[in-house]
């Protein structure tokens, strides 16, 4: 009944609020469905781009911290974002459009019975784009319709999440365990998870790496994933199941835009979140994104916070 819907949303950390914030949406195609600042760090942005109405399960998000080093690789860390597509046309077209932006790629080939290709941000954030032509399972979102790029090729959501870890086998089994994952394909190093109605918008993608030192975490680098519950009650049912087991958590955090709940296994930080309220209450939909949106918390401390941030222009309807 309070099963795990899917993949919520992905957070990363930027060196650069508004260089991001154009590769995002001009290079990738993606909208900015909410500009606003970190509630736990209000000196730093936190910005989400995701389908054309901010639909959950195609969410990327970007923490900004100032003065950040850069992250450094390694084992038991969030990997790669993945990305979804509807079809190896798309693919290819985006493949084409990365080389036209100078962006560092590789070439188009088969992963897990998928076609994909990995792509890297400038600030050394991994992607990797998956086609959905041959995906059945949680459903996409809708293209960003004002967007760069042409509806039938666009991203239109998250794919597999993947993660490297040293304690693999154990991993492994706490998703089981814990989360009810069900593994899908495996190997002596790798292991395919899904959960919900499974396909790219479920899944994760579990490394084994015992021979690269612990990841350093810095910008470049994925901060947590989120996966989705229904609601407030599916929320609460599984705070109760984390004290149940004895896991460390949060307790319930009201992040305005959805509910929250945070916990860490090994190095790994994972939320659930919900799919409500969503992005669409406080600002229309032809401007999404185009001002700073603060949580009615926030709200009081407009003037201090819009002087401790530098602010960017991220108006579409100009």
């Amino acid at each position: 009944m309070h099963n795990l819907l899917g993949i919520h949303h992905v957070t990363a950390m930027t060196n650069d609020a508004e260089r991001n914030y154009q590769f995002i949406t001009q290079v990738l195609g993606m909208r900015l469905v909410k500009k606003t600042v970190n509630q736990d760090d209000i000196h730093t942005y936190h910005t989400f781009f995701a389908d054309d109405v901010g639909s959950p399960g195609t969410d990327l998000t970007f923490f900004a911290f100032p003065g950040q080093e850069a992250g450094r690789d390694g084992t038991n860390m969030i990997h790669r974002i993945g990305l979804r597509v509807p079809n190896d046309e798309a693919l290819a077209y985006y493949l084409k459009r990365l080389s036209d932006f100078n962006v560092d790629h590789g070439e188009i080939y088969e992963y897990n019975g998928h076609q994909v290709f990995d792509f890297e941000e400038e600030d050394g954030q991994k992607y990797r784009l998956y086609s959905d032509e041959k995906n059945v399972g949680v459903p996409a979102g809708t293209p960003w319709k004002n967007g760069p790029v042409p509806l039938e090729y666009a991203i239109y959501g998250l794919g597999p999440i993947e993660i490297k870890v040293s304690y693999f086998d154990e991993f492994k089994t706490l998703m089981q365990e814990i989360y009810r994952m069900e593994i899908v394909q495996e190997s002596e190093d790798m292991t395919l998870l899904e959960i919900g109605e499974g396909g790219h918008g479920g899944q994760m993608i579990l490394i084994k790496d015992t021979a690269t030192p612990i990841a350093y975490e810095g910008y470049g680098q994925v901060h947590h994933v989120s996966y989705r519950v229904a609601d407030s009650e599916s929320l609460d049912f599984w705070r109760d199941r984390y004290d149940k087991l004895g896991m460390g958590h949060s307790g319930h955090v009201d992040r305005y835009f959805f509910e929250a709940l945070y916990t860490r296994i090994g190095h790994i930080l994972l939320e659930l979140s919900t799919d409500g309220p969503g992005f669409m209450g406080d600002e229309p939909y032809e401007t999404l994104g185009e001002s700073l949106s603060l949580p009615p918390f926030l709200e009081p401390h407009r003037e201090y916070i819009e002087a401790q941030i530098k602010p960017f222009d991220t108006r579409q309807s100009k």
